[in-house]
């Protein structure tokens, strides 16, 4: 009893933690106003029941400024700027009024600089690279170095495929090297002979861990005192990578005159996406050399000959043709709405930076019952001060060994609690190579196991390949934190949930003003020390036996077929059946149809739980596709599709797990009933009968002829085994005590969740996992792989709630990736279009690899 009470204190320790009042006790900058909770349902109604936590990525658009941006297109008329006519007249006036009102931004002049509208960052990355003077060496004079800190983007980066063709030396530089190799005095005389162009790129802020660099760091490189400016002669021109800075931090380029700024508009504002921006010093505009001119860069050419003149202003030499000058209004807009709402930059700043001080603080101290930390964070201090940190939080959770939980799996549960972060490297391989230890060699390892950039596999031989990002924006809400730090000790803590009250106290004391990040060298901090767990320690599905986990289940003599499923609208509900045709796609009329939204974009219950209360039944003697929901009227749709018009949206291409497919339009009366039903625009659409799609899965050692796929996201056939539903069961169960929120789910919803089209019942769980093939009456199949799971099997097939089972428990119990079920292929003869027929109760041979 003692150690209930003293389980339930500890738990409530962390709970009172998770308050408003102790939240206002460790930082005092909160909102924008007196009225900030209600500016948030004014301005974003639609995150409600959302958290957000990706605007490192992107921040979210106030819907004010969507609405005062159509009023202004609404109302004016905006002509080409390149015309004289006064609509044009207009929007040039408008565009050069957002140069300038970008320039104010950042507190600068046109005199000073000038604004090069572009696609994006990158864009206007890739524009300095392909514009910079770069130097080959020659026989009396060094070439041109390209210097750039290891903790950047891939964007600044890849300039090193344009300067390695050109003779230019490729400086990757530590960020602790650029103080450490300084020099006292600044380059001197020799450089007035000496005019090699060299460029030195670092981030004002990194976009993986939030760590703000010193805006000094320009002034240093362009007067070489700093490294590597310091050991090399010439000229010194600095491109500050302010993407991820500006979005939640004031920038003042009077006191970092930096020659290039590039700058991403979504990442301040929301909106407009496609559009950022080049900032160039006016001193270092001349040095900038373009080859090619489009559209309004010349003053004047001739076409028969070699003749070229550049217009004298330096925007209109660089906006290659007409810029998008409707995105450029929208960024007038963008500013008045982020002014409106926050009063400015510096209340921005303040207010995330509370939010991700607070959140690392809880984060960093949260442990596991056995007093193991949950987290171990990646950072170069310990959020001190806005000066010196961003409002980026980056980590990795770790299980109660001190084992690693890999991303994917964090970013699975958070999606079943609407919860959004980012995940994996964030286009920043030095900086993860940096703080997660992984090596050149590794990285390489990495990629031959099959890793790549974007992907989910988030732990290879033990270790992680990336990690989970949060990042805050300034319209994130303390309940954003509350509900984040929730999950994380709902999801992946061992009960009972404890703090680290030490660390937590030295935290609290820790003063916030900074002390300056370049006193004492950094340290990253994680969370304490790492123990190697020894294998005995580690739960593995071995060790389950004590739980009654492993026994043989229950289901005795031979292994047989128990349900079948077809699914004829992808990601809609199941069609049980008892005997069905095999087709040359699978089970006949299998996943033949799928629902796209207004744009042509496939809907899923990841996104639309809704879908599982949609119930087709395919009814073959009528030839007809019923469709039934609750509260609709039965309509149907021919199974055939019949050569007929029904409207312009008749033929259109669309794409299944990045495959794209031919479709066909179903008509308006079905689209009207799952618009209605779905409460947002939608069509039926169904695979082209002409139309072939090949499957990506083959048995290893399997011949070279394909086989297709109807709509299915991998393979012909899923199957699932009923004794590893059972063990899911049992573990279920077994955390009950750990978490009171769902019930336990019976057999037949865990079935139902998995969503296969064949039961099998009788053999061992997971038995299936190490079957090579398999003969199900008279039918053969040969089993491609096993199905990885996401959070779907969270939904519930009959009411479509989202619960956290049965993949926490299936993630528990897995190591790796997380799969559960078989993916099987069935190949027809050649030639023949309709195969045998499957019947429950048929017998099973499972032959192993």
């Amino acid at each position: 009893m003692r150690q209930q009470l003293c389980s339930r204190g500890r738990s409530m320790d962390f709970q009172k933690l998770c308050t408003f009042e102790t939240f206002q006790q460790l930082w005092s900058h909160y909102g924008h106003g007196e009225d900030f909770q209600d500016v948030i349902e004014r301005e974003f109604t639609r995150i409600k029941g959302t958290t957000y936590l990706d605007h490192a990525a992107t921040t979210l658009y106030p819907e004010s400024l969507i609405r005062d941006y159509f009023q202004d297109i609404s109302r004016n008329v905006y002509g080409n700027p390149h015309s004289h006519n006064p609509s044009s007249k207009l929007t040039h006036d408008t565009v050069e009024r957002v140069r300038c009102r970008v320039l104010q931004h950042f507190n600068a002049s046109p005199e000073e600089y000038s604004v090069i509208f572009t696609s994006g960052c990158t864009a206007a990355l890739k524009l300095v690279a392909e514009s910079f003077p770069w130097r080959p060496p020659t026989e009396s004079e060094a070439g041109s170095h390209f210097c750039y800190l290891t903790d950047n983007h891939t964007s600044v980066v890849g300039i090193r495929g344009l300067t390695s063709g050109r003779g230019v030396v490729a400086l990757p530089v530590c960020p602790q090297e650029v103080e450490k190799r300084a020099t006292d005095e600044a380059g001197g005389g020799e450089d007035v002979i000496c005019q090699t162009p060299h460029l030195f790129c670092y981030p004002a802020q990194s976009n993986f861990s939030g760590r703000k660099y010193p805006l000094s760091h320009v002034k240093g490189i362009q007067a070489r005192r700093l490294y590597p400016a310091c050991d090399h002669h010439g000229r010194w021109f600095v491109l500050l990578d302010a993407a991820a800075h500006v979005s939640c931090s004031p920038l003042n380029l009077q006191d970092c005159p930096a020659d290039f700024i590039p700058i991403s508009f979504y990442k301040m504002f929301g909106f407009p996406t496609g559009l950022g921006a080049l900032l160039v010093r006016t001193d270092a505009a001349g040095i900038l050399k373009k080859t090619y001119f489009g559209g309004g860069t010349a003053a004047a050419y001739l076409s028969g000959e070699d003749y070229y003149v550049h217009a004298a202003n330096l925007s209109d030499r660089f906006e290659d043709g007409t810029v998008s000058f409707l995105d450029i209004i929208a960024v007038n807009h963008g500013f008045e709405a982020l002014n409106r709402i926050t009063g400015g930059m510096h209340n921005i700043q303040q207010h995330t930076f509370g939010l991700a001080r607070y959140t690392y603080m809880l984060l960093s101290s949260l442990c596991h019952g056995n007093g193991r930390p949950v987290a171990q964070i990646y950072t170069e201090g310990q959020f001190e001060s806005p000066r010196t940190q961003g409002a980026i939080l980056n980590f990795n959770l770790m299980d109660s060994h001190g084992q690693i939980i890999g991303y994917s799996q964090v970013d699975r549960m958070a999606c079943l609690y609407n919860i959004h972060v980012r995940t994996g490297c964030f286009c920043n391989t030095g900086a993860c190579q940096s703080f997660l230890g992984i090596s050149n060699q590794q990285m390489r390892r990495n990629l031959q196991a099959g890793h790549v950039c974007g992907d989910s596999v988030d732990v290879v031989d033990s270790q992680p390949t990336g990690s989970v990002r949060v990042s805050f924006g300034y319209m994130s809400t303390f309940e954003d934190c509350q509900k984040f730090l929730s999950f994380v000790a709902e999801c992946f803590v061992e009960k009972p949930v404890t703090v680290d009250h030490v660390r937590l106290k030295k935290l609290k004391t820790a003063t916030a003003a900074s002390r300056g990040i370049n006193e004492d060298p950094p340290i990253k901090i994680a969370n304490g020390e790492i123990c190697k767990v020894d294998e005995k320690e580690k739960p593995s599905e071995a060790s389950l036996t004590g739980l009654g986990l492993r026994e043989t289940n229950s289901h005795g003599g031979a292994c047989t077929l128990t349900n079948i499923y077809i699914y004829p609208i992808k990601s809609c509900g199941a069609h049980e059946v008892h005997n069905w045709p095999v087709g040359p796609l699978g089970l006949l009329y299998d996943r033949s149809w799928m629902v796209v939204n207004g744009n042509g974009v496939c809907l899923s219950q990841k996104r639309v739980q809704r879908l599982c209360l949609i119930r087709p039944q395919v009814h073959l003697p009528s030839d007809k596709l019923l469709l039934q929901a609750p509260g609709m009227d039965t309509i149907s749709v021919p199974l055939e599709n019949k050569t007929q018009t029904h409207t312009s949206h008749e033929v259109c291409q669309s794409k299944v797990c990045g495959d794209r497919v031919e479709t066909v339009d179903c008509g308006d009366e079905a689209a009207s009933w799952l618009s209605d039903f779905l409460g947002q625009p939608c069509r039926l659409i169904r695979q082209s009968p002409n139309f072939t799609r090949d499957t990506k899965k083959r048995p290893s050692g399997a011949a070279t002829a394909s086989t297709s796929l109807s709509l299915v996201n991998e393979a012909q056939y899923l199957m699932i085994n009923c004794a590893s539903v059972e063990l899911i069961q049992k573990l279920m169960s077994s955390r009950q005590d750990d978490s009171n929120r769902d019930q336990l789910l019976d057999t037949q919803n865990v079935i139902s969740r998995f969503r296969a089209n064949l039961v099998i019942a009788g053999v061992e769980p997971f038995e299936e996992d190490n079957w090579s093939h398999l003969i199900i009456g008279n039918t053969r199949f040969m089993v491609t792989g096993q199905c990885g799971r996401c959070q779907m099997v969270g939904v519930d097939q009959e009411t479509g709630t989202k619960t956290k089972e049965p993949l926490m428990s299936l993630m528990g119990y897995r190591t790796g990736k997380v799969t559960f079920g078989v993916y099987l292929t069935h190949q027809l003869p050649e030639g023949c279009t309709t195969g045998s027929v499957l019947s429950t109760g048929s017998i099973v041979q499972p032959h192993s690899s």
